[in-house]
């Protein structure tokens, strides 16, 4: 769906900053993730990983998170609704 290049990492990042995720690269032997750190929303992603796997793991945190859309514009939301349709083609 996605290429694996730059644009689409900076695309998911927006997506993710729209919807109220602080998006954070950190170096460390650890798995990507999402989390809520006192009522604030997380992602953090190891610096270390290729552009593929960084690609790869924000978007599954983006179709494993219940997610509306309610505040994205339309442009937006159908990203949104894309990324969410291929878990179900899979």
């Amino acid at each position: 769906m996605l290429a694996n290049t730059q644009h689409s990492l900076e695309k998911l990042e927006s997506l993710l900053r729209d919807l109220g995720y602080r998006v954070r690269y950190e170096k460390g032997n650890f798995k990507t993730g999402a989390c809520v750190l006192q009522n604030n929303k997380v992602v953090v992603v190891n610096r270390f990983s290729n552009l593929e796997v960084k690609i790869g793991a924000l978007l599954g945190i983006l179709r494993d998170m219940p997610l509306d859309g309610a505040g994205l514009d339309e442009k937006q939301r159908q990203f949104l609704r894309s990324i969410k349709q291929t878990k179900l083609a899979i």
